[in-house]
């Protein structure tokens, strides 16, 4: 086998209304959206669209961490220093 046959095939296949409509109403499950993201963004049988939408969503969602993480921090630390 050479190189090109051994990499692995990814799903082409249009992704239809129907099914970003059935995506987004399990976004709005706590949990169930985090977990169906890693499932889709590092799948091989997802739609490459699809992938690609969840690989930015965790990114996303990563950044939005990181902010608030750095915004508690500031606002954990002006008000221990505002107690001395």
């Amino acid at each position: 086998m050479d190189n090109q046959e051994q990499q692995v095939v990814r799903n082409q296949s249009v992704v239809t209304i129907g099914d970003w409509i059935i995506t987004m109403i399990l976004m709005c499950i706590p949990i169930v959206n985090f977990i169906l993201l890693l499932v889709w963004a590092f799948s091989a049988s997802t739609p490459v669209s699809k992938a690609n939408w969840a690989k930015a969503s965790l990114i996303f969602i990563l950044i939005g961490l990181i902010l608030c993480i750095l915004f508690w921090g500031a606002i954990g630390s002006m008000f221990i220093m505002g107690m001395q």
